[in-house]
């Protein structure tokens, strides 16, 4: 009986010890961490609420005016598109204010670039990235975590954008969103990140090139405003400087004559979403450049299947995240054979 007694003392005592004990903690990689400071940085800066108010009052007022002229755009029925409720959310106007995802296409840039133009110089003018990397880290692993940190809260950024609409939507007017809109919707979010994601990596791409962070600041603002205002009117001036009048052309010489204009166009980033977000938030959209007649004969003006609409939105899609990566790794390649401690 003493030798059960004992047994048992021993064994509650055992699990007041267990009880008491901190529980064990996973061990948490480098990259996680530095992960988690860059996104709680970001969160805790007065420039990203600035964005982030920025962005919320423009879908705010988009919404506004989608939703005060959507019952006219339903009604239309001489518009393919008019059976896409949730669809005419994103696009429908009056003209006041664009909408939304044109919004997104000035508005996206200045996100990516406000998160990523001190992402690097200012940890070396600070003098804390000599001590990180004096820690048991890799370069590759600080570099990915300034991207992947900025990514992944544009990503939440964009996601809950896309849920408050539909929720929205849903509220108002009752009417519940069928697949096809909820797979382009969501295909839409996905351009929008990968588009923000550009200007994130050229953004920390200019950090790295430059020592200040106003001037990798205004170089990457620069840029963006080139391909917005003025890429346009340089590629217009040159190929009217060498190619002949197209007053004076046929019409296939005048469809070549916009392909070769339209294909210049699409080497900026704003150009090539501006067609995949207009060919996935209008199915109705079946070209992205001029067609002849006898191509138009026999078309049914009907909305095209996600798929097609995506076959014909690959180029673009592949041509974002094509200069996405490129512009990762030449950042990539100038950080690494990059002198610190200087």
């Amino acid at each position: 009986m003493k030798s059960q007694l004992a047994f048992f003392k021993d064994l509650s005592l055992k699990n007041k010890i267990a009880v008491n004990e901190p529980k064990m903690r996973i061990p948490t990689s480098p990259f996680q961490v530095m992960v988690n400071k860059e996104i709680a940085d970001h969160i805790r800066s007065w420039r990203f609420v600035v964005l982030i108010v920025l962005i919320t009052l423009t879908f705010i007022a988009s919404m506004y005016v989608s939703l005060s002229n959507i019952g006219a755009a339903i009604n239309n029925t001489n518009d393919p598109d008019h059976v896409f409720l949730y669809l005419k959310l994103l696009t429908t106007t009056d003209n006041t204010i664009p909408p939304f995802h044109v919004f997104l296409s000035f508005l996206g840039p200045l996100l990516g670039i406000a998160l990523g133009f001190d992402a690097i110089n200012s940890e070396q003018n600070s003098g804390t990235l000599t001590r990180i990397l004096a820690q048991p880290v890799y370069r590759d692993n600080l570099l990915l975590a300034k991207f992947v940190g900025g990514l992944v809260v544009v990503s939440t950024l964009f996601i809950t954008l896309v849920l408050l609409m539909m929720g929205g939507g849903l509220l108002l007017t009752g009417v519940r969103i069928e697949p096809q809109e909820l797979v382009r919707i969501l295909a839409f979010g996905a351009i929008t990140i990968l588009y923000v994601g550009f200007w994130l990596s050229l953004a920390i791409l200019m950090s790295v090139r430059f020592r200040q962070a106003a001037t990798s600041a205004l170089t990457a603002i620069g840029v963006w405003i080139f391909f917005t205002v003025f890429y346009q009117m340089v590629v217009n001036l040159i190929v009217r400087a060498f190619l002949p009048d197209p007053n004076l052309l046929n019409q296939a010489e005048i469809i070549s004559y916009n392909d070769i204009i339209l294909n210049i166009l699409r080497i900026a980033p704003n150009q090539l979403y501006t067609d995949a977000t207009t060919t996935l938030l209008m199915p109705s959209v079946r070209s992205l450049g001029p067609i002849t007649m006898e191509q138009m004969a026999g078309a049914v003006p009907a909305p095209l299947p996600f798929k097609e609409s995506l076959m014909i939105v690959w180029p673009q899609l592949s041509g974002l995240l094509a200069a996405t990566v490129a512009c990762f790794a030449l950042c990539y390649y100038l950080f690494m054979r990059r002198e610190i401690r200087s």
